[in-house]
């Protein structure tokens, strides 16, 4: 494993100098490079996870739940070893955890573009305002408090538009 690296290098210099495990975590962690973006990372990393959803609202349940898992499992792996990596609390590149929060959100909801679109915007409605418990979860430290505090927002925003969608009848 690699040491961690000073606010001074860039990733690209931290990638270049990891092993293969920080190359994976760092590829895994920015969902591809998603998280590249320099502004609203994690609405980039959300938006990157959109084919990832409609491939699983058609593949059915047990698929939504393995991948879902697989992704957690990774999210809390990667995100740990890249802030490390990156010597930073919770970088702002890492959007794993968002993908892992919107595959949560959109489990269970009907497959349907408005049920996608309210998912979307909910996800990342209780991502950025964090009500409680959500900011309490960040102080939990490494790769599981970078996560749950997106699986919690994605509980969040599964029972808003689960509401929203019955409303509307």
């Amino acid at each position: 494993m690699s040491r961690p690296q000073p606010d001074s290098l860039s990733l690209k210099e931290i990638f270049r100098q990891s092993g293969p495990s920080g190359k994976t975590a760092l590829i895994l962690s920015t969902w591809f490079g998603a998280g590249l973006f320099p502004v609203v990372s994690g609405t980039f990393g959300s938006l990157a996870a959109v084919p990832l959803v409609l491939v699983l609202q058609y593949a059915g349940l047990w698929y939504h739940l393995f991948i879902l898992a697989a992704v957690t499992c990774a999210a809390i792996w990667a995100s740990d070893l890249t802030h490390k990596l990156m010597d930073r609390k919770d970088p702002k590149e890492v959007v794993i955890d968002e993908v892992a929060g919107f595959l949560l959100t959109m489990l269970l909801l009907p497959s349907s573009w408005l049920a996608l679109g309210l998912g979307f915007f909910a996800f990342r409605f209780f991502d950025i305002l964090k009500p409680f418990p959500i900011r309490q979860a960040e102080r939990i430290k490494g790769g599981l408090g970078i996560v749950l505090d997106d699986l919690l927002a994605g509980v969040y925003a599964y029972a808003s538009v689960r509401i929203i969608l019955w409303g509307l009848g």
